[in-house]
């Protein structure tokens, strides 16, 4: 939920009854789902979270499944602001985009640490690879992934693939970690490993 939409959710009065019934469900169901888990919250209870009713969310929303994917679409939306700031600062210096980048993940990972990355967990709780949201996870996995090769191919690394899937795995274990021992385990380290990994890497 962006910061702007949950502070306006949780004002009393006018502003909050400007939010419309399809974005106030959105925000509740990514609120319960990152708290609760999926498959733990049915569609009464985000219906009665977002003031609303089950013929509303029906209404804008033809099944679960379809409301699960919107919101990771729009989590994943958010994400890629960030990715993008990162290409736009660092335009002309990919070696200095990878660094930024290192230095956003590091902090990105201890906002995650009370439930981890929402892609990430949806992956794990739809394993029905026709599920809707599961062309939204990894289509946007994939983008990611492909954004980390065109950085180390543009800086100059003799095998950008292997260097990118190096990263890309390490990022997605460190998530994991987290979830079972805390920020104050092996990914504590995930900012330095990254560089090590990046430094250590061949150039062309």
């Amino acid at each position: 939920m962006s910061t702007q939409l949950a502070r306006t959710l949780t004002e009393p009065g006018e502003a909050a009854s400007k939010v419309s019934p399809r974005d106030r469900i959105i925000a509740t169901a990514r609120d319960l789902f990152h708290r609760q888990g999926i498959r733990a919250v049915g569609v009464d209870a985000i219906a009665a979270a977002a003031d609303t009713n089950k013929m509303t969310l029906y209404r804008h929303f033809p099944s679960k499944d379809v409301l699960i994917a919107e919101c990771l679409r729009q989590f994943g939306q958010e994400c890629e602001v960030d990715w993008e700031a990162i290409c736009t600062g660092y335009a002309h210096d990919p070696n200095e985009a990878l660094k930024a980048w290192v230095r956003y993940i590091s902090e990105l990972m201890i906002e995650e640490a009370d439930r981890g990355c929402a892609l990430a967990n949806a992956a794990i709780e739809l394993p029905d690879r026709e599920h809707p949201a599961r062309k939204v996870i990894e289509e946007f996995k994939t983008a990611q992934r492909n954004q980390l090769v065109a950085w180390c191919r543009d800086a100059g690394y003799a095998e950008p693939d292997e260097l990118a899937d190096e990263l890309f795995l390490l990022l997605e274990g460190a998530r994991v970690s987290i979830q079972s021992v805390g920020t104050d385990g092996p990914a504590a380290r995930l900012g330095r490993m990254l560089q090590t990994i990046i430094d250590h890497h061949p150039r062309r």
